[in-house]
């Protein structure tokens, strides 16, 4: 089969740019590979930990917390303060902080809670805010009127 000279371009250009990018990077930091690693909110493994979920995943100098959501009475802004209240200490136990949030999706059982959930998330997250996905979610689990999860580095 013949090779046309974009393809000869091509794999010599892609080459190159493999050797360089292999290259730049420490030689410590191409050994090593990160390993995922379950955050326990006491700082140690349940007796029983759950096989359905983990509530706080660090891998390298990421961390992503699942879904929180507040299940106690309250209107919305009572629940996002108790979500997010809660986040923050996941993220402080895992060495990130509110600050370090890059993606946040926001689940709220209704969306006529939209302005009543910012009020108290705007400013949450400091001077620059996560990206976000707000959507109404058609259930959350133990009557939650939100639930709100992230992904931080550390």
């Amino acid at each position: 089969m013949k090779t046309t000279n974009r393809r000869n371009f091509l794999g010599k250009g892609a080459a190159a740019a493999a050797v360089t990018a292999v290259a730049a990077v420490p030689a410590k930091a191409q050994t090593a590979s990160p390993t995922k690693k379950v955050i326990y909110r006491d700082g140690k493994k349940p007796a029983k930990p759950s096989t359905r979920m983990s509530g706080t995943v660090a891998y390298g100098n990421l961390i992503f917390i699942s879904g929180v959501g507040y299940h106690k009475e309250g209107d919305i802004k009572v629940h996002t303060k108790g979500v997010l209240d809660s986040i923050k200490a996941q993220l402080e136990a895992a060495g990130s902080s509110m600050s370090k949030v890059l993606k946040c999706n926001v689940y709220l059982n209704d969306m006529k809670d939209f302005e009543g959930m910012n009020s108290v998330y705007d400013g949450s997250f400091g001077d620059e805010p996560p990206a976000r996905t707000t959507i109404a979610a058609a259930w959350i689990p133990g009557n939650s009127l939100v639930e709100i999860d992230v992904i931080a580095c550390i």
